[in-house]
């Protein structure tokens, strides 16, 4: 089974096309969890058990971590390993935006899906396909590559004209004819741009979209879901960190993200 059937099984099996960015910024969380020994993956487990029930994947942000050095990679660790032992079927991407010449890409390649075991990375596309082909040889794994992002600053380059095209739709061209030669590319497509986010639907069949923007900054749920579904119902992962997990009931705010998205979604 490939990562995207992965997915897309775990959609289905629960109704959901909820993701949560597992975004455990030290500085923010809970008191409660400050003085303990393992704070974030402490924290994670118990967004992770607050929320799994309505979670098709799971994103943390590799920042958050990296930031903390050893012990902070640990914890990124000892989350990716609880998830795997504890709740396999979920869908696990690591928003780490890589982007190399390959043999380095090798090592990023190498440090997320074997030691890390993610299903998922993120990574540019501004160096081409031959510097990422690492990442897009892994036909058990998915490659996420940035189109659309979701930033208010994202038209400062994917808004220049290419032989008169905006570069974002350059972009999701190149992938979906050319890069996705193995069924393992999808697109990150902000929520905060959905006419975007429909163009590239016609443009990239049922390709799947990780969707970040929702809650915080601004996205609407209801114009992505008209925007981006593909024909199978499906085609849309879609991303929310700071809106649950440091709501005040993290397992009502997935709820109700996840109700809201099948309200639309029917």
């Amino acid at each position: 089974m490939s990562s995207i059937e992965k997915y897309n099984k775990r959609a289905r099996s629960i109704n959901s096309l909820l993701c949560v960015g597992l975004d455990a910024d030290l500085a923010k969380l809970p008191e409660k969890f400050q003085t303990l020994q393992f704070p974030q993956f402490e924290f994670n487990k118990w967004i992770i058990e607050e929320t799994h029930e309505h979670t098709a994947a799971y994103k943390p942000n590799s920042a958050f971590y990296e930031a903390h050095g050893d012990q902070g990679l640990m914890e990124l660790k000892m989350t990716m390993d609880y998830l795997i032992e504890n709740h396999p079927d979920i869908f696990t991407i690591l928003d780490a935006k890589r982007a190399d010449i390959g043999n380095t890409n090798q090592g990023y390649v190498e440090s997320i899906f074997n030691w890390l075991r993610f299903d998922a990375c993120t990574i540019h596309p501004y160096l081409g396909q031959e510097a990422v082909q690492p990442f897009l040889d892994r036909a058990d794994k998915s490659s996420i590559i940035l189109c659309r992002t979701s930033n208010s600053g994202a038209g400062e380059f994917q808004d220049l004209i290419v032989e008169g095209k905006p570069i974002w739709q350059v972009v999701a061209e190149s992938v979906s004819k050319k890069w996705n030669k193995n069924n393992n590319c999808m697109l990150v497509i902000g929520a905060t741009y959905p006419e975007e986010m429909k163009k590239i639907r016609s443009l990239v069949d049922d390709m799947t979209f990780l969707v970040p923007g929702i809650g915080a900054q601004g996205g609407d749920v209801k114009a992505v879901m008209e925007s981006g579904v593909n024909s199978l119902g499906l085609g849309l992962i879609i991303n929310s960190a700071r809106g649950i997990i440091f709501s005040e009931d993290p397992k009502k705010e997935a709820k109700k993200l996840f109700e809201e998205i099948n309200k639309y979604r029917s």
